[in-house]
């Protein structure tokens, strides 16, 4: 085998505009011309600017995608095997997947894929290395051993992910980013995904005789769309430990017997769907230590999101100021260096540095705080610390560096019960 065989393969998404009308054949060529005249980009490069009037007329933006780790490694296009998927994202919101005519029981949300709703939230998502990519190609090597017919009694998989971790890790945005990047990237196989979020709790509602019933319509339902070959289904039970909390409080007597029949029902429906090959399910727990075994059991891929490390916080909050600038809430825009390139200065301390190693020490004060939590941050320094309609980067990083303060304070008041 050459060497010129091991292709580096590059996926590209192409986000066409919702009212275009031009051929998917088309676009591809046009933007195939665009791919040819730069051979050479950074990983993860975006298009969103065209000197050329098709692409400006029908394309949103054309992105070179999954390349985290390479963002500053140079990609040759001409020597690599471009996967170009196109998209139009969906612009409905959620619909409910109501159960009963006359109840207002709303058992589950459901979304049709690409939903504009989570657009970005991909890109928004800062783990270590590895771990969205890895996710993504498990599930696709998922769907594509049930579209070559592999025997699942020789080769065993189930189509469960389980997402585990402490709260406000972004487990369940990490689901729904999942979901929405496979229904892009699997385009060329299904017509579009389906995205169905069960509310675990409203099925242990309080009326229990019922929810045994309520479950095998919620399941009922789930089928409808899961018999549409042409459609890539996952579903979403976040904070499965409610399952499993309702079982041993039925063993322990505490719970009617009910409780124990809908786990059980849950359980057996979700044996029947993953059966298959266009279902995937994902699963999302805050307490690792009291996940049902049989639920666990059922799981392939089990995957922790912890607190960000200083690199992924460094990463959001640099995320958040890059977009305060464009909103020009902080003004003027100065240059902020991502972590890669503080690490080839070698952190040193220069005129141009000074910002982005301010914002690495607040990135460092802040370990420990979750993914939701730094997002917020920013926030609260602009509404407790700044006070003024527009302020200079510089003065934004001490609110930021006040506001760190303030969130570790309350946090150990919380703590020790003050």
């Amino acid at each position: 085998m050459e060497a010129g065989d091991h292709k580096q393969n590059i996926n590209v998404e192409v986000h066409v505009k919702s009212d275009s009308t031009a051929k998917l054949s088309d676009v591809r060529m046009h933007v195939q011309t665009l791919l040819n005249r730069h051979s050479v980009v950074f990983g993860n490069y975006r298009w969103t600017e065209f000197d050329e009037d098709f692409l400006k007329k029908h394309v949103e933006s054309v992105a070179i995608v999954d390349h985290e780790e390479m963002a500053t490694q140079p990609l040759d296009l001409k020597s690599s095997s471009l996967s170009v998927h196109i998209f139009t994202l969906n612009e409905d919101g959620p619909s409910m997947l109501s159960l009963e005519e006359e109840e207002e029981l709303s058992a589950a949300n459901h979304w049709l894929l690409p939903a504009a709703e989570f657009h970005g939230i991909w890109e928004s998502l800062v783990y270590e290395t590895g771990v969205k990519t890895q996710l993504l190609d498990y599930v696709t090597t998922t769907i594509y051993f049930s579209d070559k017919d592999v025997d699942s009694n020789l080769i065993s998989w189930n189509r469960v992910v389980l997402l585990h971790g402490p709260p406000g890790t972004g487990k369940t945005s990490l689901c729904k980013a999942l979901a929405q990047k496979l229904s892009i990237r699997l385009s060329t196989r299904y017509s579009y995904g389906q995205f169905v979020e069960i509310n675990s709790h409203s099925l242990f509602s309080k009326w229990f005789s019922e929810s045994g019933k309520l479950v095998t319509k919620m399941f009922q339902k789930i089928q409808q769309l899961i018999d549409d070959k042409d459609a890539l289904v996952f579903v979403l039970i976040d904070e499965v430990e409610s399952l499993t909390a309702a079982r041993n409080a039925c063993q322990a007597g505490t719970e009617p017997s009910d409780a124990i029949r809908v786990v059980n029902s849950v359980l057996t429906q979700l044996d029947q769907i993953k059966r298959h090959s266009n279902v995937v399910i994902l699963t999302t727990s805050n307490v690792t230590e009291k996940i049902d075994l049989a639920f666990v059991d059922r799981a392939d891929i089990k995957q922790y999101i912890g607190p960000p490390s200083e690199k992924g916080i460094y990463n959001i909050y640099l995320s958040c100021l890059e977009e305060l600038m464009k909103c020009q809430i902080i003004y003027p825009r100065q240059q902020l260096f991502t972590m890669f390139e503080l690490e080839t200065m070698g952190f040193a301390m220069s005129e141009v540095s000074e910002h982005s190693l301010n914002l690495r020490n607040i990135a460092i004060k802040s370990k420990g705080f979750s993914g939701r939590a730094l997002r917020k941050l920013p926030f609260l320094a602009h509404a407790l610390f700044v006070k003024t309609p527009t302020v200079t980067l510089e003065r934004f990083l001490e609110a930021m560096s006040q506001a760190v303060e303030k969130q570790k304070e309350e946090k150990s008041n919380l703590i020790n019960g003050v």
